[in-house]
């Protein structure tokens, strides 16, 4: 079974700042980390791969700091490494990010079976999953807590909903997306790291891809942001008092009329 787990390489979220005069993120000058959710994606494509052999391939779309990323999974087993990277992708939105998977993984090729991390943290936006199987006009089962089976040919999970879970069976290819109580991630070993090191990565620019890729990407993305800012402060809390619960009771539901909460 050949497997493509799609990572993102996000800052240290505690070191972002927002410059409010400029109305821009600042963001961190170090490497960064692989995206926390895409971790239980990696461990969960490796124990599929134990169970039914073949191959595993990580993948991102980034610039030459995301090799790191793409290290950390060389480090715990996975077997190749892709990096897609071009000045032409630079501003790409999550839906321009989700057609440059797409079209990597056509390239790479007989790919049956596609795991990502929920979201990524930098941006909470969760489209590259479902957009990413939009793009290929495969399957998707989001959310992912648990494969229960999966087959060359079909893919038994559950996924989580607000009410508990569902169990789905879908047909491969397809894409799933995975949420932290699927797995608990293992522990790159040393010699893992020193392989890592010294592991090749293959490199992909637009031209290798898709020569029309470059239309609607990058700064031909269809969402621009305008403005960021911090969020407003949070107005300081009430504490109701009174000489007994009862009193306190009445305050409370008389304030909550009034603002008309109730």
């Amino acid at each position: 079974m050949n497997i493509v787990v799609v990572i993102k390489q996000v800052p240290e979220i505690e070191l972002v700042r927002v410059d409010e005069s400029a109305g821009k993120v600042t963001l961190p000058s170090g490497p960064g980390v692989v995206n926390p959710f895409d971790e239980y994606a990696i461990e969960e494509a490796l124990r599929i791969k134990e169970k039914n052999g073949g191959k595993v391939t990580v993948v991102t779309v980034g610039g030459d700091r995301a090799e790191s990323a793409l290290r950390q999974g060389l480090a715990v087993g996975v077997d190749e490494a892709v990096l897609v990277t071009d000045p032409g992708f630079e501003g790409s939105d999550p839906q321009a990010v989700a057609r440059i998977l797409a079209a990597t993984i056509k390239k790479i090729g007989d790919v049956q079976l596609v795991l990502a991390g929920k979201q990524a943290v930098d941006d909470d936006s969760a489209q590259v999953p479902a957009a990413l199987a939009a793009n290929l006009d495969w399957p998707q089962v989001l959310f992912v807590r648990k494969t229960e089976k999966i087959s060359d040919t079909e893919a038994t999970v559950e996924r989580t909903t607000e009410e508990g879970y569902d169990t789905v069976t879908t047909a491969l290819p397809a894409v799933l997306s995975v949420v932290k109580e699927i797995n608990e991630p293992r522990l790159p070993s040393l010699r893992g790291k020193m392989a890592a090191k010294k592991a090749t990565i293959v490199k992909w620019a637009a031209s290798d891809l898709d020569g029309s890729l470059l239309e609607s990407v990058g700064a031909n993305s269809p969402t621009k942001t305008l403005k960021a800012a911090s969020p407003p402060p949070r107005q300081k809390g009430e504490i109701i008092t009174g000489e007994t619960p009862e009193e306190i009771a009445d305050t409370l539901i008389k304030k909550l009329r009034d603002d008309q909460v109730i």
